[in-house]
């Protein structure tokens, strides 16, 4: 299992500071949890309520026939002992309080959201073992010649030169007169098998251009010599899903991709580190050619480079863990086959976890996020040069940021001051000429504090507070006009779809040659991967209308409780009663009205949510296997990081639906066969109740299919019955 949670609750969860740094065990407080059959004292349900704000540290490493303190123990200190282990070494810097300018340090917790990840230094402080200390340098002075002759004549149909260096004048400004005025024309079609949903900045149907189509392989890019060759040889030909992905992506579109998955992530990885190192390289050798040329006319000539940003980063990469990062690294290394690494050994030492945490019964997606080291407070900058790559630069040093997204929003810092003399300021200049960026499994980013993310965005592309010694008669001109946001690419690859994408795609996809979604062109629906093979279970999907989204929590509850509970009471048949509940606001209303309704007094519970602690989860689910409880609630978050065979299941409740369709598979089919297999289940009498509504599309098209989903929005009749 994954070792904490860490990065703040789910989306609808309350907000979390603290996160991330590989530590010894660490307290937030007690977990709020329901052991015991009933609550006695009312007030005890409401102090708990308002103490599930602390998030607890937890350890998920739990094998599932165990939960005893001791394997926490184990769980809590082998990161520690592995880290000091490390330091002994003399792999990390030297033990200092952080002082640079990009590493703000963590927060104590607070209750508050707008105060929760304020900054402040701490004499206790563990040490840092992603902080650097390096002076900032100037722009870059290198004027040595490339050994590329590509970029002696400026190539017309390279996508570099026609969206930064030289862009279309008239075409530019009508996008960005669209961009403005937010009016946009969208389009619909399909390469390969894969639906594309292109927006374009504007009014005018004469000023759109047909979307690229598919090509065979990296010869038909336009890369640099030295990219293009390693290219060919590491990946000669593409797949389909590559033949549309590439040129979409090279042609600096914003693309959000909803169909990640275990077997396409290393192909989506290698085209995303591609494609950045290729903007690096462009970047970096049109500067030092023009130095070469300044310093070959001297002080007499009328040459005047616009080719450079305020301050040197120029990609962004938002991962989940330390181990996606390594997975970039490596792949970045396979493609530049560079001569030296610089601080290889520190960032193996920091970064790599070559330990075997998980048997091949788990899940796939599961094992390749938290497999290796699952930490998720990091930040590094890669710096380039003509034959060195260096891991740990200093941000202004840096061409790549790789960094989670609670380690960069403790970079960046709070405006919130609290009179504290020892706080640091905010900054996030680093971020203002930020070109590229990608956001990779940003489906497993939501399980983390999506509000970072967020945060993250609406700090790139601003105006810097500082010089940091920039040559503003080189800086170029839209970067001056404040039209950087218009000319960054974001690339957001998740394995599906969701409100939270689509917005962050809405809202910061704003580069005027338009946004791009793709996504299968219809899906099959995971309720037929369940099959016979898997259970046989009757799933009944139950509609609920609501007049908004924003009244759809009530009636999703009100519906919960007037048709659903009392199927539970009334029959005296609560017994296995598994409750997926998908937002843990809802989790907290649910588990509430389990614990004080009158018409559930008979009724007995256990509750294993994300803020449970490992020994009240072991205890929730031995208990409901043995019968003790005859109703246990679940989180999708929870399931996210722990992937539970839950015992003793005989029938499913799905207040909602999982965002993930692989989960569905899990709760009802895993659930219900294991139950089966262990003989407590008659086979097919199994039962499954979903509840949905019309703002449920995107999941609900997941889980039934492209075929089916319109009828069961539309429809008069609110059941559907699947067997």
């Amino acid at each position: 299992m994954p070792s904490k949670f860490r990065g703040g609750a789910r989306r609808g969860g309350p907000p979390r500071g603290r996160g991330g740094k590989p530590r010894g065990n660490r307290s937030y407080g007690r977990a709020p949890r329901f052991d015991n059959a009933r609550v006695a004292d009312i007030d005890e349900v409401e102090r708990e309520a308002s103490e599930e704000e602390k998030p607890p540290s937890e350890e998920v490493s739990e094998d599932d026939a165990s939960g005893s303190e001791d394997e926490e123990e184990q769980a809590n200190t082998r990161p520690y002992l592995a880290l000091m282990q490390s330091l002994s070494k003399g792999s990390a810097p030297q033990a200092k309080r952080r002082k640079l300018d990009h590493q703000p340090t963590e927060d104590k917790s607070s209750a508050k959201p707008e105060q929760e990840d304020v900054a402040i230094v701490d004499e206790d402080e563990e040490r840092d073992i992603d902080h650097v200390e390096e002076p900032e340098e100037g722009p870059e002075t290198e004027i040595v010649a490339d050994d590329d002759d590509d970029d002696d004549i400026p190539d017309s149909s390279d996508p570099f030169e026609t969206h930064f260096v030289n862009p279309d004048q008239d075409l530019l400004q009508k996008r960005l007169k669209g961009i403005q005025a937010n009016e946009w024309i969208q389009s619909h079609t399909e390469q390969n098998g894969w639906r594309l949903i292109r927006n374009l900045p504007g009014k005018d149907p004469s000023g759109s251009t047909t979307l690229p189509g598919p090509i065979p392989g990296p010869s038909s890019l336009n890369l640099k010599s030295r990219l293009a060759e390693t290219a060919s040889r590491k990946r000669p030909t593409f797949d389909k899903l590559e033949q549309v992905l590439y040129p979409l992506t090279f042609a600096y579109n914003d693309l959000l991709f909803c169909a990640r998955t275990t077997k396409n992530a290393e192909n989506l990885r290698r085209m995303a580190c591609l494609h950045s190192v290729n903007h690096v390289f462009k970047t970096r050798d049109r500067v030092i050619k023009n130095n070469a040329k300044l310093a070959k006319q001297g002080d007499n000539g009328d040459f005047e480079p616009r080719d450079q940003g305020f301050t040197r980063p120029k990609v962004l990469m938002i991962l989940p863990t330390r181990s996606s990062a390594v997975k970039m690294v490596n792949m970045i290394c396979s493609l530049c086959e560079p001569e030296q690494q610089e601080n290889r050994k520190r960032f193996d030492d920091s970064y790599v976890d070559k330990e075997v945490k998980f048997s091949a019964d788990r899940p796939e997606d599961f094992r390749d996020l938290f497999e290796g080291n699952d930490d998720d407070m990091f930040r590094i900058g890669i710096k380039f040069t003509r034959k060195t790559i260096k891991y740990f630069s200093q941000f202004y040093n840096s061409d790549i940021l790789m960094a989670s997204p609670l380690g960069l929003r403790m970079a960046i810092g709070s405006e919130e001051q609290g009179g504290d003399k020892k706080q640091k300021k905010m900054d996030y200049d680093f971020l203002s000429s930020i070109e590229v960026v990608v956001v990779d499994q940003a489906d497993a980013l939501l399980m983390q504090n999506w509000e970072h993310v967020e945060y993250i965005f609406e700090h790139l592309n601003l105006q810097p507070r500082e010089a940091h010694d920039c040559d503003f008669s080189r800086v170029r001109e839209w970067y001056l006009d404040k039209q950087a946001p218009h000319f960054r690419q974001t690339v957001v690859l998740s394995a599906f779809n969701t409100p939270e994408l689509a917005e962050l795609h809405r809202r910061f996809g704003r580069s005027w040659t338009g946004r791009v979604r793709a996504q299968p062109a219809t899906y099959p629906g995971a309720i037929e991967d369940l099959g016979s093979a898997l259970v046989k279970a009757k799933q009944t999907f139950s509609r609920f209308e609501a007049a908004s989204a924003a009244a759809e929590p009530d009636a999703r509850f009100a519906y919960f409780t007037g048709a659903v509970v009392p199927s539970l009471t009334k029959r005296g048949n609560a017994a296995g009663t598994l409750v997926f509940v998908p937002s843990y606001l809802d989790f907290v209303r649910v588990r509430n009205y389990f614990a004080t309704a009158p018409a559930l007094a008979g009724v007995t519970f256990g509750v294993v949510s994300e803020y449970t602690d490992l020994p009240g989860a072991s205890r929730a689910r031995s208990y409901f296997a043995a019968g003790r409880h005859q109703v246990l609630l679940y989180t999708e978050r929870a399931h996210h990081f722990r992937r539970y065979a839950l015992r003793g299941v005989r029938r499913v409740v799905l207040y909602g639906l999982p965002d993930n369709p692989l989960f569905y598979r899990e709760i009802v089919g895993g659930c219900l066969g294991r139950s089966e297999q262990d003989l407590t289940l008659e086979p097919g009498q199994g039962t499954v109740r979903v509840l949905f509504s019309k703002y449920d599309l995107l999941k609900l098209e997941r889980v039934v299919g492209s075929k089916r989903v319109g009828r069961m929005v539309r429809e008069r009749g609110d059941t559907f019955d699947f067997v």
